[in-house]
């Protein structure tokens, strides 16, 4: 599979309320892309994951698409 993302991401950090670069890194079902279509390093993954489910705990971003 082809990479969705290059390695470094313009983003420095992520926001849960920053919800419209969030959405990219969910795909249509709803699921949180893997670090292998991301490109992330681990520690950017587990605060993008973080932040996405704040962000669906608060209504911002659906559960299921």
């Amino acid at each position: 599979m082809a990479k969705i993302f290059k390695h470094r991401t313009d983003v420095p950090y992520f926001d849960y309320k920053d919800f419209k670069t969030l959405q990219k890194y969910v795909n249509q079902y709803g699921q949180i892309e893997t670090r292998k279509k991301t490109g992330l390093t681990e520690s950017k993954q587990r605060q993008l994951s973080k932040e996405i489910k704040r962000a669906r705990h608060l209504a911002l971003l659906p559960f299921v698409n």
